[in-house]
């Protein structure tokens, strides 16, 4: 018979079909490695050769290193210009003209002048050019991490540290040339720090470290910070002159002094503010109304500052009604310049906060465009591609950078195939930067803050999540709700720390409290074993829905001890209490259940209603310890019974219960067995265990065998099994014979050892497939055939599954 029609016989359980020895010699094949009755180990082993130790340098190892760190070596040289240049070059612009009005506009919520937004938008998207693997996200200014940054300049840099005499006045005025440039400083040493520590973490291949920011705390991060922006632009909007406070609290200080200097308002500036943002507001949404029709979409926001610049500089806005421009934009490129490095131990914790956070928006959107076009970005090489472009930017004066989400649907939506078009852009800033900067100097501030929230519109619709997580997930709201709380109240980079803990919390929580079940049956389906399955009789299957380690292994083991099958000695003596007369006697009643309390036994313990059950009547029951056979201890003859060997509930007081009951405890146990045999854990979620699990595990394989049950593991992976091995779990009484691959064979095993006949219960798996990898690596299989649970066919079936394609019957049992 072929080998897909062996497997179509079994709908449920389809072993793989593997080879991992080229040249298997069955002739060496042991009997107890096919016959699972003979074989005390039933898993698999599975010969496993040690590749080579890379000893000597190879020119095609040199060359996948090299490509490997540098990806445009491995792209550009296919790079088709018919094919991808067109779509390059007007994605390119198309981003370009949007980095002029964002690297301006974001440069105020950093806190800096203009042209550094610029020189932002400029140098990492020329170093991500050569190092990264994302052909879609546009990397430059964004309004988090521009936020970010402004709390550490306004932190490091307050208005009061620059206050200077005016001449022949007892006034003051800030210096704004000095301010500015140590804020430049401080910008600089946050980024070069915070690329530096995302290259170190690119290099330990610490890409992973994204993945401890849930997408709801991003989201919820993303829009406290959103609140941050709009606060911090607020008193450009109003033309108000207030102090940026930091630390704790600092939003609800900054909004209270904003609020109390509203009558301070600068009527023009807030007229040219409001102008400006409906404007923006309405051209965006006649823009995406008609995006559908149009091959690229409108430059609002360059449309915006190109017109509010020639109305500024023809009615001079900034000479007759006060209003505060961009002022002086240097032309041409500034010389790099090392950062100081004794502000390094001051920034460190806001430098690893940028790193995180940058790293984290970068990733997940960079991952997306990849998932919808069809190839992989490496996370590890855009940690590395991330943290060059911040820490070599810095050395310009350039501040922390990340993927937009804006520019990069431009870019995706214009057509971009490829990192050229990240190039096409910086060319299109540099050609600003050196001739076109100067032109923008009489552009009203206002009109850049308007532009910012504006920009803000998307993040602000983000408090939408939380009427979708409160329909989806409970938990996933509270992470949302604390991480915005905390990011509002602690500031960014506390709130950022208190946010990733409290999601580990949540993590941890729920780890130590699982869901614990007992799987049944479920005929006719892929999934035989659920909990809302029919259990099958004398076997109860124990289920977590996390894996056991020390935080919840005593949770693990009451779980076990409270399922149906498993019951104390003293909850099952309260279960037949019921009150008395007005004597103050305990008297004992049988349930309506009676007849399911007679004949059930184990090796230890003997339980048998004495009298039945009437509506006036009191019942009485007794037990007595017999032997681990159960055929040397009945309750026929009472008269052979030794003293205190018989309780009768209705007449025996209090203490000779209890002390009769302690004689038959199982010790830390403290259960004994109702009408099972055989007990499986299904470890299947378990992807580790520890000691004190370890530890947990031997207990309950110890205080069940005391009472004649036998317990077995099923599912359990390969790293869990070596654990086992290195914890000392197996033994001459606990060995590998135990452990089962799935809950399926597992059953089928107890069964079988049972020796159990069973024809009222219908079992629907009539045949099931077993895979056992010798140490030469030929595939045996074992067909078991159940006939209503009567008469057992064993098959041993041998073959190459892969290269024969077939099985041949060698021998029946």
């Amino acid at each position: 018979m072929a080998t897909e029609e062996l497997e179509a016989l079994n709908p449920i359980h389809h072993p793989p079909r593997f080879n991992l020895n080229p040249n298997p010699n069955p002739n060496l094949m042991s009997t107890s490695r096919f016959n699972p009755s003979l074989n005390p180990d039933p898993i698999p082993l599975l010969s496993v050769t040690p590749l080579p130790p890379f000893s000597r340098c190879t020119v095609p190892r040199l060359k996948r290193s090299v490509v490997g760190c540098l990806p445009v070596l491995y792209w550009l040289p296919r790079y088709s210009i018919w094919d991808y240049g067109m779509p390059d070059l007007i994605s390119g612009i198309s981003v370009g003209i949007m980095h002029l009005p964002q690297g301006m506009a974001y440069a105020l919520l950093a806190s800096l002048p203009p042209v550094f937004g610029l020189y932002t938008s400029l140098y990492p998207a020329l170093v991500y050019f050569f190092f990264g693997t994302s052909r879609h996200i546009s990397i430059g200014t964004f309004a988090v991490l521009s936020i970010m940054v402004g709390s550490v300049t306004e932190r490091l840099a307050p208005d009061r540290n620059f206050l200077v005499m005016l001449n022949g006045t007892n006034l003051t005025e800030v210096n704004i040339t000095a301010r500015d440039s140590y804020r430049v400083q401080v910008a600089a040493a946050t980024t070069v720090l915070g690329g530096l520590i995302q290259v170190v973490l690119g290099l330990v291949k610490f890409g992973f470290v994204g993945t401890y920011l849930s997408e709801p705390l991003v989201r919820a991060y993303t829009t406290a910070a959103a609140a941050h922006a709009v606060v911090a632009v607020i008193a450009q909007l109003f033309g108000l002159s207030t102090t940026r406070f930091s630390g704790p609290l600092s939003l609800v200080y900054t909004l209270v002094e904003v609020c109390s200097k509203l009558p301070q308002t600068h009527l023009p500036t807030l007229a040219v503010s409001g102008v400006s943002m409906v404007f923006l507001i309405a051209a965006k949404e006649i823009n995406s109304a008609i995006s559908a029709r149009l091959p690229v979409p409108i430059p609002v926001e360059l449309i915006t500052i190109v017109a509010a610049t020639v109305i500024s500089s023809y009615t001079y806005l900034n000479g007759n009604y006060t209003i505060s421009v961009v002022g002086e934009i240097p032309s041409g490129l500034a010389a790099p310049r090392l950062p100081d490095a004794s502000l390094f131990k001051e920034v460190m914790g806001d430098a690893f906060a940028l790193a995180i956070v940058g790293y984290a928006i970068s990733i997940s959107l960079g991952k997306t465009f990849a998932l919808k076009h069809g190839y992989k970005v490496d996370s590890n090489q855009e940690l590395v591609a991330l943290g060059l472009s911040n820490a070599v930017g810095g050395f310009f004066q350039c501040y922390a950078v990340c993927s937009s989400m804006s520019r990069s649907l431009i870019q995706e939506s214009t057509g971009g195939k490829t990192q050229m078009a990240g190039m096409a852009s910086a060319v299109i800033v540099l050609v600003t930067v050196l001739k076109l900067g100067p032109l923008f100097q009489e552009l009203p501030k206002a009109v850049l803050a308007a532009i910012v929230f504006v920009n803000l519109k998307g993040m602000f619709k983000q408090y939408y999540d939380i009427i979708t997580l409160w329909r989806s997930s409970k938990v996933d709201l509270v992470v949302w709700l604390v991480t915005w709380v905390s990011t509002l109240l602690f500031n960014l980079d506390m709130g950022l720390g208190a946010s990733i803990t409290f999601a580990v919390l949540t993590v941890i929580f729920r780890t130590q409290l699982p869901k614990y079940s007992v799987l049944g049956h479920v005929p006719g389906t892929d999934k035989p074993w659920e909990a809302a399955g029919r259990e099958v009789p004398g076997i109860t299957i124990f289920h977590s829905s996390a894996t056991v380690y020390f935080a919840n292994a005593d949770l693990y083991l009451e779980a076990l001890k409270g399922k149906p099958g498993v019951f104390s000695v003293e909850e099952a003596a309260g279960h037949w209490k019921e009150p008395g007369g007005g004597d103050g006697d305990k008297e004992e009643s049988l349930g309506d259940d009676q007849r399911d309390w007679c004949g059930r036994e184990n090796g230890t313990v003997f339980v048998m209603p004495t009298t039945p059950r009437t509506p006036d009547d009191q019942c009485s029951w007794e037990y007595l310890k017999g032997s681990k056979d159960p055929d040397c201890a009945t309750l026929g003859a009472m008269s052979e019974l030794q003293d205190g060997d018989t309780t009768t509930l209705g007449s025996s007081s209090e203490d000779t219960l209890s002390r009769e009951l302690d004689k038959v405890s199982l010790g830390s146990l403290g259960k004994w067995t109702w009408d099972i045999h055989s007990i499986i854990l299904d470890l299947s979620t378990a992807n580790f265990i520890d000691t004190v699990a370890i530890k947990t595990m031997r207990n309950i394989f110890h205080d069940f065998g005391e009472i004649d049950v036998t317990v077995y593991m099923a599912g359990c992976q390969m790293s869990v099994v070596e654990q086992l091995e290195l914890g000392g779990f197996f033994s001459e009484s606990i060995t590998k014979g135990r452990l089962f691959a799935t809950v399926h064979d597992a059953v089928l095993h107890c069964l079988g050892h049972q020796g159990t006949s069973t024809p009222s219960y219908e079992y629907s798996l009539v045949r099931d497939v077993h895979v056992y990898s010798s140490i030469e690596d030929t595939i045996w299989k074992t067909v078991y055939c159940f006939e209503q649970m009567n008469h057992v066919c064993k098959y041993v079936i041998a073959g190459d599954a892969v290269q024969h394609q077939t099985l041949r019957t060698l021998t029946e049992v």
